[in-house]
């Protein structure tokens, strides 16, 4: 395994939670539970799970060098 693997393996790990947290935000959003604050934490974990495919791309990418 590269030195960076299990880092991005980690990282990984992490964006599939924020995922389901995006998905249960989205869940209330469509029951109506506190639509305002649901919107704006499903932004936040958007970009929160950009930022760590990102980073696990990186990660992977600088195994690879």
């Amino acid at each position: 395994m590269e030195p960076y693997d299990e880092l991005a393996d980690a990282v990984s790990n992490i964006e599939s939670r924020i995922a389901d947290a995006i998905f249960d935000t989205v869940r209330a959003q469509l029951r109506g539970d506190e639509v305002n604050q649901a919107k704006e934490l499903e932004r936040r974990l958007s970009k929160i799970r950009r930022s760590l495919q990102k980073a696990e791309h990186l990660l992977r990418g600088a195994s690879e060098d």
